[in-house]
């Protein structure tokens, strides 16, 4: 790494100066992600504005309407707080899954937001051909090494993966995302935060300069509160998705089903949210059979490419499985 100034910010708003003022400066949370990309050459910051000493935006607030977030919280935090496991059952779960426990108590829900993809030829600047690294240069997955790369949202200039676990059960429960920036705060549905790569896979977010994260929202409801999150993988603990899916159910008292949240993750350029799943769950009964048949909608479009094809029976899998698992640990034992 070359050498660079660091500043701890006195406040989120001096922070925001320092940003806007410095195009090469970066914002430091837990540094998990940011740290890993200055290592391998693929950012290169001017300096490094501290956050974590900062006080407030830590808390994490449930009430009868939403579950709210401080972007500084901390994974760990947030994963065992007991409102998060008893009313938004999928984002602890997420949280739980996304990382070693040291790597959790480290990074803050903000910097866990806007990690970057875990694409190989992105992280390894001696390949040129990247578009998100370097614009207009290519893209070396399309042709090369591709088994963990996306299948949905792709463009021709990116198919690379977003790897994150928590983002993937916020978009299934409508999140915010509050900012806070030079000309004041804004709130960005969740869905809207993570951009599609398009013909410019570089934009990964909608954030101006000098804008940061300081909060997230997560409506409450029924289906929140009855929620999984289920995580396939080559290896059991510390690696990222093959595909995953966050799943959420109302279910009235004859068993049927009234609010279907699916969303998708492991297998998109983006936390990819399922309505054509949901739709073909809501009104029909929560048994194994539905969930078989409305698992088989998803990943819908896909296009895979020469190595990563396995991933769209293996996302429909998923999804069906973890529909099936909610109901059996619900206690709405399924009819066979």
């Amino acid at each position: 790494m070359r050498a660079l100034d660091y500043t701890r910010a006195t406040g989120f708003e001096a922070a925001i100066e320092i940003l806007r003022e410095d195009p090469a400066a970066e914002p430091l949370g837990g540094g998990t992600t940011l740290v890993d990309l200055m290592k391998c050459g693929v950012v290169q910051p001017s300096r490094l504005v501290d956050l974590t000493h900062l006080s407030g935006h830590r808390d994490i607030v449930a009430d009868g309407s939403a579950l709210r977030i401080g972007a500084l919280a901390t994974m760990s935090e947030v994963a065992v707080h007991p409102d998060v496991r008893r009313r938004w059952p999928a984002v602890s779960e997420a949280l739980l899954k996304g990382a070693s426990q040291q790597l959790r108590n480290m990074a803050r829900i903000g910097g866990n937001l806007m990690q970057r993809t875990r694409c190989g030829y992105f992280r390894d600047p001696s390949f040129a051909a990247c578009n998100k690294r370097d614009p207009g240069s290519g893209c070396a997955a399309m042709d090369g090494e591709n088994r963990g790369h996306a299948i949905l949202g792709t463009s021709d200039d990116c198919i690379a993966m977003f790897p994150g676990d928590l983002p993937v059960a916020l978009i299934a429960f409508d999140a915010l995302v509050h900012v806070l920036g030079p000309d004041g705060t804004r709130s960005i549905p969740i869905d809207d935060f993570y951009l599609l790569p398009g013909d410019t896979p570089w934009r990964e977010h909608p954030l101006e300069r000098g804008e940061l994260i300081v909060g997230v929202e997560v409506p409450a409801s029924p289906a929140a509160a009855s929620s999984h999150y289920l995580k396939v993988r080559d290896r059991v603990s510390y690696e990222f998705a093959a595909a995953s899916a966050a799943v959420g159910l109302e279910i009235n008292a004859d068993g049927t089903i009234t609010d279907a949240r699916v969303a998708l993750g492991g297998v998109a350029t983006k936390p990819w949210r399922e309505p054509t799943v949901e739709a073909e769950l809501v009104g029909r009964p929560a048994t194994p059979e539905v969930f078989r048949q409305a698992g088989e909608l998803a990943a819908g479009g896909a296009r895979p490419r020469a190595h990563n094809g396995y991933k769209a029976p293996l996302a429909r899998r998923t999804v069906t499985r973890a529909l099936i698992e909610l109901t059996e640990e619900a206690g709405e034992e399924p009819r066979r």
